[in-house]
């Protein structure tokens, strides 16, 4: 727990390293936190901080910059955020393709930092689907979606099952529940485990989630990423490009950010990744603000803006959160 002198110091320290990019020495800290505290009494209160590890002394200065544990209890504890500046931004009801990309571009041209959207999921359904035993345990699925698409996914399983059972499974599964969204077929599978046979159950089970998979239409096309560049002005990439490289093969990875992003959708409001808390995400030098949009009050989609660790949280929580309610609002009154 900390007392009062040093919160006050840590939110000083964590605005002004945000506000300049630069150390923070006990001088300049002990002018922006307006506490009349003598250099060493703030020396000492830093030294705790650092033990505590919220804050690290560079190797190359005398100041002190904010750890990601840092930034995490800045954000959680001493973070005030102000809702009406952004009250001007619109996005009009158009096609949702539209909306989305339009989205993406808020997203990045008010943070100055990348924008990021998963568009609405579709209901995952099928018309068909066919299991073929390709060797022991490895199967192949063959699933046809209602637009005739055709998937084939290679499962593995811990039953070796013959052919006839793979024709018993697929023709249950054909019978039952053609036409319906493969979430409905997971969670009614799941209440009938009890009258099926074991072995069956479980491999209709792993099919299910190979057809969600599979049916749910390309990641390239469902994640969609605006302002990339943005991070070439900013100077905790630019000065290191090792950085910069790995933060843009992330956004060619598009799988990671549905899985990461895909978290904030089961979530209300804004959440934040600060600075590897994701494992999906392990970067040390890049913070996400994300949020869910809803169509007709149902969470279809997340969107936010993903940056350096030393982002002004405060204005990226307005951008992400105002958004969310942009989109919310156009794509329920689309056509």
């Amino acid at each position: 727990m900390l007392d009062e002198r040093a919160k006050l110091l840590l939110k000083a320290l964590v605005e002004r390293y945000i506000a300049d990019g630069q150390p923070v020495g006990s001088r300049t800290l002990s002018k922006a936190s307006g506490l009349e505290l003598s250099p060493a009494t703030i020396r000492n209160v830093m030294s705790d901080l650092e033990e505590l590890g919220l804050i690290a002394s560079p190797h190359t200065s005398a100041g002190r910059i904010p750890t990601a544990k840092g930034y995490r209890l800045f954000v959680d504890t001493m973070l005030t955020v102000q809702r009406d500046q952004f009250a001007g931004a619109s996005l009009a009801p158009d096609q949702p393709q539209k909306v989305i990309a339009s989205a993406a571009s808020l997203l990045s041209n008010l943070s100055q930092f990348v924008g990021v959207v998963i568009a609405p999921r579709r209901n995952s359904v099928f018309r068909h689907i066919e299991f073929l035993r390709l060797s022991e345990r490895r199967i192949l699925v063959i699933i046809v979606s209602p637009e005739g698409d055709v998937q084939n996914r290679v499962i593995f399983t811990d039953v070796d099952y013959a052919p006839s059972q793979l024709i018993e499974a697929a023709n249950y599964l054909n019978t039952n529940y053609v036409g319906m969204a493969i979430e409905q077929v997971r969670e009614r599978i799941q209440n009938e485990v009890e009258t099926l046979r074991g072995e069956i159950a479980s491999l209709m089970q792993a099919a299910v989630v190979v057809s969600s998979e599979a049916i749910i239409t390309d990641v390239q096309e469902e994640v969609v990423i605006s302002g990339e560049r943005n991070l070439l002005a900013v100077s905790d990439f630019s000065s290191d490009m090792g950085h910069l490289k790995r933060a843009f093969e992330l956004f060619e990875q598009k799988a990671q950010l549905m899985r990461l992003l895909d978290i904030s959708s089961r979530a209300e409001g804004v959440r934040i990744f600060i600075g590897g808390e994701s494992k999906v995400v392990p970067f040390e030098e890049l913070s996400i603000v994300s949020a869910p949009y809803e169509v007709d009050g149902k969470i279809v989609g997340t969107l936010g803006v993903i940056g350096p660790t030393r982002m002004p949280y405060d204005r990226m929580i307005q951008i992400v959160d105002i958004t969310s309610r942009l989109v919310s609002n156009a794509l329920s009154h689309s056509k």
